[in-house]
């Protein structure tokens, strides 16, 4: 069984680390501050050096790349050999930089992401990405699988998985502030949030099956044969100011929004599909 070496003890390093003395891997964590518990059958380093030379698989979850490197700098000369997993967010540049720097310790990479909640963290469904060398991926495949079953490589690039990481995540903070504004309209009314809930999970499961259309109409560039016009959506910006006055809430988030379908229909593409809004968003 692989050693592994945990690198921070926040929530999800700590699910990780459960997950693989579980599995039954000689597991080492080490955090910064000595505040983190020991998840039960790991072995605790004081050191990040210690940590590091404890471990084939180092795994850090920090918040950043640079924040990985930093944390991992006084171990340095202890990760020739072994391979270097960072599981964070961070631009594709940071992907890179971390991927030389790994490399000129010696080290292999790769750059992943863990798309589920902690309590997720082990199960055959839950999804991790990783980017970086190929070989290293097959040799260590059963153990990342461990993190989660829907293992994926997304490529030899080690930048990619970073890539993936915020194209998927631009669409976390709009749909809350979605899910939220809906919130305080119900509310407005004395009715509960959780009334809401029902018919927010059957909406976002409508727009999952609209999305391999609007993916297929991006790549081809017809937007010709719309699912959902463009117009359609110009046509609800009034509803948005109405139900903003109506439930007392600040719509201005949707400004933006509505300043793209603007130029959009200056363009003259009130009858082209919704996705024809990616000409505006590759523009300068």
């Amino acid at each position: 069984m692989t050693p592994v070496t945990i690198i921070g003890l926040g929530s999800i390093g700590t699910a990780l680390a459960k997950a693989y003395v579980a599995a039954g891997h000689p597991t080492t964590v080490w955090n910064r501050s000595a505040s983190r518990p020991t998840p039960p059958g790991a072995v605790r380093a004081d050191r990040v050096e210690d940590a590091v030379a404890a471990g084939d698989l180092v795994i850090a979850i920090l918040t950043t790349f640079e924040a990985a490197r930093e944390a991992l700098e006084p171990a340095a000369g202890a990760l020739a050999g072994r391979t270097l997993i960072t599981l964070n967010t961070g631009a594709p540049a940071g992907a890179r930089e971390t991927a030389a720097w790994a490399a000129g310790h010696g080290a292999d990479f790769l750059a992943g992401a863990v798309k589920n909640v902690p309590a997720n963290v082990g199960l055959p469904d839950t999804l991790l990405y990783y980017s970086g060398s190929r070989e290293v991926f097959d040799r260590y495949e059963q153990t990342l699988k461990v993190m989660g079953g829907d293992t994926v490589h997304l490529g030899e690039e080690p930048d990619l998985a970073a890539l993936y990481e915020l194209a998927v995540g631009g669409t976390l903070l709009p749909t809350f502030l979605a899910f939220l504004q809906g919130a305080a309209l119900v509310r407005s009314r004395g009715l509960p949030a959780a009334s809401l809930v029902r018919y927010e999970q059957k909406w976002l499961e409508m727009i999952i099956q609209l999305l391999p259309g609007l993916a297929e109409t991006v790549d081809t560039g017809d937007y010709s044969n719309p699912q959902s016009s463009l117009g359609l959506f110009h046509e609800g910006i009034s509803y948005d100011h109405e139900i903003g006055r109506e439930g007392g809430l600040d719509v201005s988030w949707h400004e933006p929004m509505h300043d793209l379908l603007r130029r959009a229909v200056a363009e003259g593409r009130a009858d082209q599909s919704i996705a024809s809004l990616v000409e505006l968003l590759r523009k300068p």
